[in-house]
């Protein structure tokens, strides 16, 4: 106190008792001396204190017995005067906290005095207070006895006395515990252990306390002696007291000190064996008491119940409950049992009134509930208090409504009712008050005549009673009526919502626990992530308990409180309340659903259906067994039955509406009332915020709502709200404008209710989408065999429902499509059908137009899965379904035509699906959208598509005859429309790369530019057009512009096959193929089963219309190939005139000749963006021929033969691009044709097989296919030139050593191979035709000898060495057939520019210029010489004999070239050990052994080989005399060293043919001899002679035989005398 303690304030204080004790000096100067005295000496006391000390107030309070002494001897004066300024004195003292333990227990004593003398009672207890609350230096005995004197003045006769006294007790009974808190707060950190309290410890135990704890205990212990009217232990001298005032004050320290009686167990023990007994003893008389029971008959009368004490006792009770229920459970059991038991009917009104008050105080506390739940409901064994309380509130609610029976006034009287609060037999007007001529409504309940007003009592959720505050009345107080109904109205409305908001409270907190500590625990480290999971496991325990308990509460209370809720529903007659039962029941049903308390749930949700409906409405679902078993059933409620009430029909609600009930056979009409609606909205609002919980409990909702939509006349409207249907549906149907003005409201509230759906998780929404299933299937049964309007509430719904779910459509289309398709759109009464189809169809529509994530175009399964259903329409037949699900179609393509994508087919297969039977407006409607199609939609649809665009409008032309031709023709036009449309896309495209959109979808660079995706497109539509051709023959030739139609389609095949893309021209050229497939028609007789070529499977036409994730494939029900083979087998094909066959096929061939001519021609400039045609294509192009061949071969002239030969020619020529080859060329070593070079040959091949059986004219053409196979050859050696363009030729790499590519852009193929077969293929004709007049005129001979020629003279420098082997091989087969066909015609000299030709070939040959490679083997040499050999031996065997049929020049040349050959001719290149082999000594030998054989013939036939024969011998010795010179001139140089081992051979081989010569001469008639022979062999000799000093034996040996013969010529000169003589 800085405010006491400043130097001023002392020094006040100071001034004040010194003019004090003055003023008392003064007053006490005549009459009381000794006063006067002490007063005198105090002042002197004071003057001391104040001068010798600084702390001036300790000093004082050291010495206030002193000081304070002569204020009290004032006070023993008993004079008013003197006694009233001491009084005030001694107050200064004590508010400056000057007075000391000993003078306050002086100032006590003297205050007990003046007390007892009755003497300033008032400044007495003022004192008394000051004391007491400025310091805390009185306990104990003092304390006690300035107590006692507080009650003592309250017990006085005077009333401001006995007032003061009672709130100073109050104040101070206050201040002893307060005390008690500040002492335990100060001595808070030191923690002592308590003292274990004994059970039966006695009062005076108390020696642990501290000394304020000790003054509190001490006198709440007799405060309950006193209540108990037992004498105080510690209060000494107190004379009276009442209970009331004892229970007041229990109360308030009980209310206000709660952490006392919780902190210490002395006073807990208090509470226990003190203040419950004590209750409960008081209580005794409420509970024995009956009221009416005869009083006389008793053996002893009942102790009356008194209404302050039980008051009293009730709010003590409520606090003892509200404080200390977890130290006293058994005895709150006790507590809440009395209270239950004050319920009772046959308790006095105003007990029931207040135990209700009570009650309502805990309904206010759900905590408190829950409490009472688990130690009591939840224990095996235990009274189930929560559970009773709330039967208890049910059946006062219902008792109220019971009339009270007529008992004894008398007694009634007595037990102090006064009938005042109890229930009044409903007056001839209940609740209609007259107020100037009107009526007002009171608000209020009524139930069977019993009419109970409905009281304000209260704010909701606050316990505010009035009688339970009435502290002043002695007797008990008039309860107004209904009073007490109202507040246990109030108790079922407070209870609800306390424990729902508390139990969602707490879910709520679960759940969120839950969800993060997973979370957390992830990331945190070990340890840590251990007490996360400790703790999560902790959480998870505590969950599991929470759930134990909101089951129990909920288990424990719901049947009550529906029995009470219901029959007040019943009873209400104020919108108000009704609207609060409504929401009470509501509340519970949405906690039993989120508890997943099944049966509860649906108890409270039938509770409001039955509400929504008229009463004893005829309705299955409320009344199956779950139902029936919670509505006739009664429930035991401590012995008295309480049924659930069914609404009472006697019901004075206002009628709103009377309507038709939903039924098979209507009976009569139903009333709604305004009750109804307000049922029916509350109904509304569970199902709109509630929807999550409601699971199986749907289809009790959902049915309700459809009945009250049936009987209101709510009809469903597009999109599925529900609108009120048209002003009168029948007669039965009347609304008054009330329910007129709140349908649209109901409608818009209906619609919420399903736009909420989208709220709902995924198994929610599934128990929706069941429940109206159900409900529709329900609808259905109905409807069934009348024709009556049928329930669409269910459709319309599941529209509803299904539009606002477009965001997770996938989980809920199968069960919704698959109701709406199997059931719905099959049923047989056409307005369900065509609502079943109108649902569907929106469905489909809104599926589509919807922005999904990922949108539709990256997420095809989903739109496969949205466009499959309208597919399933197919399988439907009623034409009323087929024609929405066509129009839904047209609706599709009008809006959504441009993004359909994957969805065409399935689109597409809807319309080719109409089938004949189907009726023409059907086929019309289908064949519009067709038209849409191919007019609008062509340039977006994926290629793909288009093969189906082309089958379904194929599809139309086989329907019934009468639409036949004109739908064909139409079909045409279509086709033909279609390929403008593409050809002209596909040639503007354009040719930048589409960049990926948003980088999700990847495009395959082989479609990254419209151009290419349009090419595509062209490739599809066109090869469609080209199958409907082939297989629609038969229906298409009988039009008369077929022909015209054919040149259309080859034009578009031309452009096509011309178009700068490679994909496009290749598959121009494949349907091209196809359409030569086409078989010419045959006769009737031999017609086959089935038109030719309609091999198409059904599946290839439509495409696989199962997409992906849909579980049944689409079977079509008839197959295209089907429908031509019942076309066929219908009627015969129509024969065509042949003349006009044959026009078509030579328009084709101009066709391919365009193409063909076109396409190869070599383009004058090149650069990189040149177009080339593709292998592929070329290989197609050339492919065709043979097809085409065989329609014109009967007219294929030589000029056409030219032309074909031009497109082979150039095609042949066409090089690859360089990205392409290491595909198309066959490695080097490989020799494989390309499949081009393969289609050349094998249209040759066609060609000369025609020829061959063909008539004599068509032989002139062999000369022909000659050239055009030697031009091939040619190939080998010399590559074809394409155009200006530079082409790397692959195969000018050496024996296998290929180079890698330059940067050249284009590689000519390997023509080796081809070339070669081409050889071949020339040796094999020529063989069969090489006497052909043809063949000889033309010079095919010489043709093929010149083209041999380049490929033999280039020999080792050819390409491929395999060429010069085949040139060689194959010359040898030629000449071997055409040598003898030459010499036959020699004499007609068509064979005469041959000869040199020929001869200049072996010449280049045998002698070439070309110098074999350095890593030829040795043995490979010699087979290269063999073959040289072989061409020796042809002359020999094939030309020289016949020399006289050949002109003598080239005899002349052949012999030379003999001589040549016979001659080594050495080579530089080779090593010393390999010249001897090198020197191909076989072939010399053999052209030195042929001039010998034709050097001298034994029989000379003709001058002609006379010639032969002389020619050869002077060839041959001019030779041996060569060699022989030029080896002399060598040994002689070479002095000692050997000579050359082919030297050596060389003359050893000469002088062996000398001898050989020689001998042949002799042997031959001398006159075939020719002088000069002669004179040339002498002329060796000295030539010989010479020879012999060579050092060599072998040359010795062979020298010597040659030297013997010219013995024969050594004969003496003939003398001139002895030829004279002769």
């Amino acid at each position: 106190m800085s405010s006491t303690n400043s130097p001023e304030a002392v020094k006040k204080l100071l001034e004040n008792m010194q003019s004090d004790l003055r003023a008392l000096s003064l007053e006490c100067k005549k009459k009381f001396p000794p006063v006067k005295e002490a007063a005198e000496s105090g002042i002197i006391k004071v003057k001391t204190i104040a001068a010798r000390n600084t702390e001036i107030l300790a000093a004082l309070k050291e010495n206030s017995s002193e000081v304070v002494q002569p204020f009290l001897m004032g006070c023993g004066t008993k004079e008013p005067k003197i006694t009233q300024l001491c009084l005030a004195a001694i107050q200064r003292l004590m508010s400056h906290e000057v007075v000391s333990e000993t003078a306050a227990g002086n100032i006590i004593n003297m205050l007990w005095q003046l007390m007892e003398n009755s003497l300033e009672e008032l400044k007495l207890l003022q004192t008394v207070l000051v004391l007491l609350t400025t310091n805390t230096v009185v306990h104990d005995e003092a304390l006690s006895k300035a107590i006692v004197l507080c009650f003592r003045l309250h017990f006085t006769k005077d009333n401001i006395t006995n007032n003061t006294a009672a709130a100073t007790v109050r104040q101070v009974v206050t201040v002893v515990f307060e005390r008690m808190v500040a002492e335990d707060e100060q001595h808070r950190d030191i923690i002592e252990q308590p003292a274990l309290v004994q059970a039966n410890s006695n009062r005076r135990s108390v020696s642990t306390l501290k000394p304020c704890a000790k003054d509190a205990y001490m006198l709440f212990q007799d405060l309950c002696q006193l209540v108990n009217a037992d004498a105080p232990y510690w209060l000494v001298g107190m004379t009276e007291m009442t209970r009331t005032f004892g229970l007041e004050l229990l109360e308030s320290v009980l209310n206000d000190f709660p952490q006392v009686f919780l902190q210490h167990q002395e006073f807990s023990f208090l509470l226990k064996e003190r203040v419950c007994p004590l209750v409960i003893k008081l209580f005794s008389p409420n509970i024995k008491f009956r009221q009416g029971s005869n009083t006389s008959s008793s053996p002893a009368p009942v102790e009356k119940p008194y209404f302050p004490i039980c008051m009293r006792l009730l709010r003590v009770v409520s606090v003892l409950i509200k404080q200390f229920y977890s130290l006293l459970v058994t005895e709150c059991e006790i507590f809440l049992s009395l209270l239950v038991k004050f319920l009772d009917a046959d308790k006095p009104q105003w007990l029931r009134a207040v135990a209700v008050e009570s009650i309502h105080r805990l309904c206010v506390q759900p905590q408190l509930l829950r409490s009472f739940c688990q130690s009591y409901d939840m224990k095996q064994h235990s009274t189930k208090v929560f559970r009773d309380i709330v039967n208890a509130l049910g059946s006062f609610i219902q008792s109220l409504f019971l009339v009270p029976p007529t008992g004894n006034p008398a007694t009634a009287n007595q037990a102090g009712n006064n009938n005042a609060g109890g229930t009044v037999s409903a007056p001839a007007n209940p609740g209609m008050l007259g107020i100037g001529g009107g009526v007002t409504l009171l608000p209020a309940f009524e139930y069977r005549g019993t009419w109970i007003p409905i009281l304000t009592i209260t704010v909701q959720g606050s316990a505010k009673a009035t009688y339970l505050e009435m502290l002043d009345k002695v007797e008990p107080p008039t309860i107004p009526e209904g009073y007490a109904m109202s507040v246990a109205f109030h108790c079922l409305l407070d209870l609800v919502r306390g424990i729902t908001s508390m139990i969602e409270g707490e879910l709520g907190e679960t759940e969120t626990e839950c969800q993060p500590t997973s979370e957390a625990a992830s990331s945190t480290t070990q340890s840590s992530e251990q007490q996360e999971l400790q703790s999560t496991a902790d959480e998870m325990d505590k969950e599991i308990v929470n759930k134990a308990v909101w089951e129990e509460m909920v288990n424990a209370c719901w049947c009550g409180l529906l029995a009470a809720l219901s029959l007040l529903l019943d009873a209400s007659t104020d919108e108000a309340a009704t609207e609060n039962i409504l929401k009470a029941e509501l509340t519970m049903a949405a906690l039993c659903g989120r508890l997943g308390l099944v049966t509860s749930r649906d108890a409270f949700i039938t509770a409001i259906c039955k509400g929504s409906l008229p009463p004893h409405y005829a309705l299955t679902v409320l009344n199956t067994t779950t139902a029936a078993t919670l509505s006739n059933k009664s429930y035991s409620i401590q012995g008295q039955s309480v049924m659930m009430i069914s609404p009472s029909s006697e019901s004075h609600q206002q009628v709103v509406a009377v309507g038709q009930p939903l039924a098979v056979q209507p009976q009569g009409t139903v009333m709604l009332t305004s009750k109804n609606i307000q049922c029916m909205r509350t109904l509304l609002n569970l199902a709109h915020c509630h929807g999550a919980v409601l699971g199986t409990s749907w289809q009790l909702v959902l049915a309700t709502l459809q009945h009250l939509v049936w009987i209101l006349g709510l009809k469903p409207s597009s999109g599925g709200a529900l609108k009120p249907g048209r002003a009168v549906e029948g007669p039965s149907t009347v609304l008054t404008t009330a329910v007129m003005t709140d349908l649209p409201v109901i409608s818009n509230i209906l619609s919420r209710l399903f736009e909420s759906s989208q709220y709902l998780d995924d198994v929610s929404l599934h128990h929706l989408i069941n429940a109206l299933c159900s409900l529709s299937l329900e609808a259905m049964d109905m409807a069934y065999g009348n024709n009556k309007e049928p329930s669409l509430f269910a459709v319309a719904k599941l529209l509803e429902t299904g539009l606002v779910n477009m965001h997770r459509i996938e989980i809920l289309w199968r069960p919704l499509t698959g109701h709406l398709l199997e059931k719905v759109c099959q049923h047989p009464n056409s307005r369900m059908r065509e609502w079943g189809a109108e649902a569907l169809t929106s469905l489909i529509k809104a599926g589509l137009t919807f922005n999904h994530d990922p949108p539709l175009s990256q997420n095809q399964r989903l739109q496969l899965l949205l466009l499959n259903p309208l597919k399933e329409m197919s399988s439907i037949n009623h034409p009323d379904i087929r024609l929405k699900q066509l129009e839904c179609v047209l609706q599709i393509l009008q809006s959504q035509g441009d993004s359909l994508g994957p969805g065409w087919p399935l689109v597409l297969g809807v319309m080719g699906a109409i089938r004949n039977d189907q009726g023409e407006s059907l086929i019309r409607t289908a064949f519009q959208c067709l038209q849409l199609v191919v007019t609008d939609f062509l340039p977006t649809m994926p290629c793909s598509c288009l093969q189906i665009v082309v089958d379904v409008a194929g599809s139309f032309g086989l329907h019934n005859q009468e639409l036949n031709i004109s739908l064909t023709s139409i079909g045409l036009l279509v086709l033909f429309h279609l390929l403008d449309r593409v050809r002209e896309s596909s040639t503007t495209a354009d040719k930048e790369k589409i960049e990926s959109g948003g980088g999700n979808i990847l495009i395959h660079h082989s479609r990254d530019t419209a151009e290419k995706q349009w090419a595509e497109t062209w490739v599809l539509t066109l090869a469609g057009v080209a199958r409907i051709f082939n297989t629609r023959r038969y229906l298409l030739q009988p039009l008369g512009d077929f022909s015209r139609a054919w040149d259309v389609l080859l034009d578009h095949i031309q452009s096509a096959a011309l178009s700068k893309n490679n994909e496009v021209s290749l598959a121009a050229l494949k349907s091209f193929q196809e359409i030569l497939q086409i078989v010419s028609p045959v006769r009737d007789s031999d017609k086959p089963e089935t038109p030719p070529a309609v091999n198409v499977p059904v599946s290839v036409l439509l495409g696989s219309i199962s997409g992906p994730g849909l579980s049944r494939p689409f079977v079509r029900t008839d197959s295209i190939g089907e429908r031509l083979g019942r076309y066929s087998s219908s009627e015969p094909p129509i024969v065509t005139d042949e003349l006009e066959d044959l026009n078509l096929w030579w328009a084709a061939w101009n066709t391919w000749y365009r193409i063909g001519s076109e396409s190869t021609k070599p383009p004058i400039t090149f650069d990189k963006l040149t177009f080339i045609p593709s292998q592929p294509f070329l290989t197609a192009l050339i492919q065709i021929f043979p097809a085409l061949y065989q329609h014109i071969k009967t007219g294929f002239s030589m000029d056409d033969l030219q032309k074909l030969g031009v497109i082979l020619h150039s095609a042949v020529s066409v090089p690859i691009s360089s990205d392409a080859s290491p595909f198309i060329l066959p490695s080097y070593t490989e020799a494989v044709l390309t499949s081009l070079q393969e289609a050349v040959l094998t249209a040759l091949d066609v060609l000369q097989k025609a020829i061959c059986i063909g008539s004599e004219n068509m032989q002139i053409m062999y000369p022909a296919i000659f050239d055009q196979l030697l031009a091939f050859v040619e190939f080998s050696c010399k590559p074809p030139q394409y155009g200006q363009l530079e082409t790397k030729h692959i195969a000018n790499a050496k024996y296998n050593q290929i180079q890698l590519f330059a940067p050249a852009e284009w590689v000519a193929l390997n023509y080796v191979p081809f070339a070669e077969r081409s050889l071949e293929v020339v040796v094999d004709l020529y063989q069969k035709t090489a006497c052909h007049k043809a063949v000889v005129n033309e010079k095919v001979l010489q043709n093929i000898i010149k083209t041999l020629r380049f490929p033999l003279s280039l020999k080792y420098s050819c390409p491929s060495e395999s060429t010069w082997k085949l040139a060689v091989s194959s010359l040898l087969k030629v000449l071997s057939i055409g040598l003898p066909v030459a010499r036959q015609h020699a004499s007609s000299g068509k064979f005469d520019s041959m000869w040199p030709e020929l001869a200049n070939t072996f010449e280049d040959f045998l002698f070439t210029k070309s110098i074999p490679p350095d890593n030829l083997s040795i043995q490979e040499f010699q087979r290269n010489e063999c073959i040289d050999v072989e061409v020796v031996q042809l002359i020999s065997t094939e030309i020289l004999p016949y020399a006289n049929f050949i002109p003598k020049e080239f005899v002349g040349q052949i012999m030379t070239m003999l001589n040549k050959g016979s001659i080594h001719s050495q080579s530089s290149s080779f090593t010393e050990a390999e010249i001897d082999i090198r020197l191909r000594e076989e072939f010399s030998k053999m052209c030195f052994e042929t001039l010998l054989q034709f050097s001298f013939s034994n029989k000379v036939t003709t001058p002609q080989e006379g010639y032969i024969s002389r020619m050869a011998l002077s060839v041959l010795l001019k030779r041996s005399q060569d060699v022989l010179h030029r080896y002399i001139e060598d040994e002689r140089l070479s002095g000692k060293c050997p000579l050359p081992r082919q030297q050596v051979t060389e003359i050893i081989f000469v002088l062996k043919a000398v001898s050989t010569l020689i001998d042949s001469l002799k042997k031959t008639q001398p006159e075939n001899v020719d002088e000069n022979t002669w004179a040339q062999v002498i002329a060796l000799y000295p030539t010989l002679v010479e020879c012999i000093t060579c050092s060599s034996s072998e040359v010795c040996s062979a020298l010597k035989e040659a030297l013997v013969p010219f013995k024969d010529f050594m004969q003496p000169p003939a003398s001139k005398v002895q030829n004279g003589e002769s």
